[in-house]
């Protein structure tokens, strides 16, 4: 598609110079520019109609050729639009000049015929250029890419070979500041990542033995060794170039809209001309060549060549803009729902938290020690399980100690000495057993508990010193998400398979106005259409996993935490970062989108409600006429600002 545009620009461009050139001795040559500069006829010579017939014809067969061939290409398709009036005007123009060179009683118009198509052919050029530029981020993506990597062989050495002849399983050198060849997994080295025209990631991302890479980052300050575990069109920017080239592509509801306006345009730009040449002959004392004029300036200054951009290109850019920002679009139509999502659903674990075990409340019973401590010595005694809770604790420590003499008691915790000393890591039971009491922290234990928390207890030389509990982490974006979209209208609720204590204190945690706990994957689409029966536009947000029949019920399905897998089937947007916000900015972005696509189809169509009786010769009366050249700028500048404003989204992205 870039190249077909780049020699559509190139022919454009050459046939607006030639024509241009010619345009000047059309203009010397032209009786009504004579007069209008005051010239005498001594600059006449004897054959100069010929003459000026012959370049207006060169200009009309050479740089009218374009239009031309789209009024064949147009009438086969059955649709007519903006070549079909563009034809049919300059063809009417050159026909009737040439008649009246040929003997009709008349006066040609050749000038304003060369002028025209000058402008015509100007306009297509600049409006292809910028077509080109909506285009080119599909060429920017395919430029992250390297073009050689740094195969590491058996023996040790290396050989740069090209990225396309690279397997799976091959392991290949990055250097300091050198991007990244192929997805893989690191099995040597650290260094941070930059992955923010990837994914939108604006900081770097930190990278050791068995963190995952992607093919287009830009490595950091240290070497990194890899292996290959995705190449081709498997890989991540395949996948992402892909899904954006599908989304340019995919059918916008607000352009099967311009697609009819377009159409009607046209039928009202053919009548409208025929209309206004038959009232200029019925009921003026113009003569013939005037009307001729005023039925060809209404039928270019209506041509719908704006309409027929002013929503691709929006789709381009705001296609582009998302890939850019770690938003990956799949289906358009939906998409352009975001606007109007009344209610947004969102799972709960690996969405609105990370999905892994955390301390949320360290508990002191011993004045002695602070809760660093505690956790220092839980840690020291859970390094050797590996347990979901037992990892969340050690995480949590700061400083870490070490345990010696270590036993595990089945169910019931783990033991070992730290720095000389007893330390246990039990659970409730555990107490219960050996009737350890809690005393005045019993009322703290409980509520505790009823947050659907795990709470476990640490014994220090059989006293009881402190507890801890953990659970599924709450994001930190998750509350500032929540509060953002219900300031804007928005329902937030929650759907998971967890308990209802977690799910309540989850929802109460981050202020969701409703949740829905214990709910299996079957039965979560019903619950999407249970949401839907209220009258809400409604979107869900889950991991795209157990949630697939979730996210296809939905009216908009947003697959959150994709990481480096994108083909998520059932999402019809894919957001790469595992952050809530991001929900946000889609919608945000889909109603710059939809504002713009409206502002461009005002553009585009709007001023014709003005134009076109001007062009008919309404103000005739008070000397406001205006001629073909100038119809033809207007419609020109209408399709250029079109295109600006289309090229504007990013400002109202970046701002939103």
């Amino acid at each position: 598609m870039p190249h077909k545009h780049s020699s559509m620009v190139e022919d454009f461009r050459k046939r607006f110079w030639v024509s241009l050139i010619l345009t000047f001795p059309i203009l010397f040559l032209s009786p009504l520019i004579h007069e209008f500069l005051g010239l005498t006829d001594r600059l006449r010579f004897r054959g100069d109609d010929y003459v000026l017939w012959t370049l207006s014809s060169v200009v009309f067969f050479y740089g009218g050729l374009p239009f031309l061939k789209g009024i064949v290409d147009e009438i086969k398709k059955r649709k007519p639009g903006m070549m079909t009036l563009i034809a049919i005007a300059i063809s009417t123009a050159y026909i009737y000049s040439s008649a009246v060179v040929f003997g009709l009683a008349g006066m040609g118009f050749f000038w304003e015929l060369a002028t025209l198509i000058d402008i015509m052919l100007l306009g297509h050029w600049i409006e292809m250029k910028s077509v080109m530029g909506a285009s080119r981020a599909l060429e920017e993506l395919a430029k992250l890419m390297p073009a050689v990597a740094h195969k590491v062989l058996q023996n040790g050495s290396l050989q740069d070979v090209a990225i396309d002849t690279l397997n799976l399983g091959d392991r290949i050198l990055i250097r300091p500041g050198e991007k990244v060849p192929a997805d893989g997994i690191v099995i040597e080295g650290l260094s941070s990542v930059d992955e923010s025209m990837l994914t939108g990631e604006s900081k770097p991302v930190s990278k050791q033995s068995g963190s995952p890479i992607i093919g287009g980052a830009v490595n950091g300050e240290g070497s990194l060794t890899a292996e290959v575990r995705k190449t081709g069109r498997e890989s991540y920017l395949s996948q992402v170039i892909d899904l954006v080239k599908e989304a340019q592509e995919s059918k916008s509801k607000t352009q099967d809209l311009a697609n009819r306006a377009a159409l009607i345009l046209t039928f009202v730009a053919v009548l409208g001309g025929a209309i206004t040449l038959g009232l200029w002959i019925a009921l003026s004392n113009q003569n013939f060549a005037f009307a001729i004029e005023r039925a060809v300036t209404v039928m270019v200054i209506a041509c719908p060549h704006a309409l027929g951009l002013a929503v691709p290109l929006v789709v381009a850019v705001s296609t582009a803009i998302a890939a850019t920002h770690g938003l990956l679009i799949r289906d358009r139509a939906a998409f352009e729902k975001s606007r109007k999502i009344g209610a947004i659903i969102f799972d709960k674990t690996g969405t609105l938290t990370q999905g892994k075990f955390g301390v949320t409340d360290t508990l002191i019973f011993d004045s002695q020690f602070n809760k660093e401590e505690i956790l220092s010595l839980a840690a020291a005694v859970e390094a050797h399980s590996e347990h979901p809770v037992a990892r969340g604790v050690v995480a949590s420590a700061k400083t870490k100690k070490f345990v010696t003499a270590f036993k595990a008691l089945p169910g019931r915790g783990a033991q070992g000495e730290v720095d000389g000393k007893s330390v246990a890591v039990v659970s409730p039971g555990y107490l219960r057993e050996n009737r350890i009491p809690l005393s005045d922290q019993q009322e703290k234990i409980d509520q505790l508990s009823a947050q659907g928390k795990t709470v476990i207890f640490v014994i220090l030389n059989g006293k009881l010193v402190g507890a801890i509990a953990l659970a599924d982490l709450i994001r930190s974006e998750s509350k500032l998400v929540i509060t953002r979209l219900r300031d804007e209208g928005i329902k937030c609720m929650m759907l998971t398979g967890d308990n209802k204590l977690v799910a309540k204190w989850v929802a109460e945690e981050i202020g969701l106005d409703e949740y829905f706990a214990e709910v299996l994957p079957h039965e979560k689409a019903e619950k999407i259409r249970e949401i839907q029966r209220r009258g809400l536009t409604v979107a869900m947000t889950g991991d795209g996993v157990n949630d697939a029949p979730a996210l296809a019920q939905a009216d908009v399905g947003i697959a959150i935490g994709a990481g480096t897998d994108v083909a998520i089937e059932t999402a019809d947007i894919i957001l790469v970062r595992s952050n809530p916000q991001d929900v946000a900015a889609v919608i945000d972005l889909a109603k710059a989108t939809y504002n713009k696509m409206i502002q461009n189809l005002w553009w585009a169509a709007g001023y014709n409600i003005i134009a076109i009786p001007i062009a008919a010769g309404a103000l005739y009366k008070y000397d406001i006429v205006l001629s073909p050249a100038v119809g033809a700028v207007l419609m020109s500048l209408s399709t250029i600002i079109v295109a600006i404003n289309a090229k504007g989204l990013r400002i109202s992205a970046k701002s939103a």
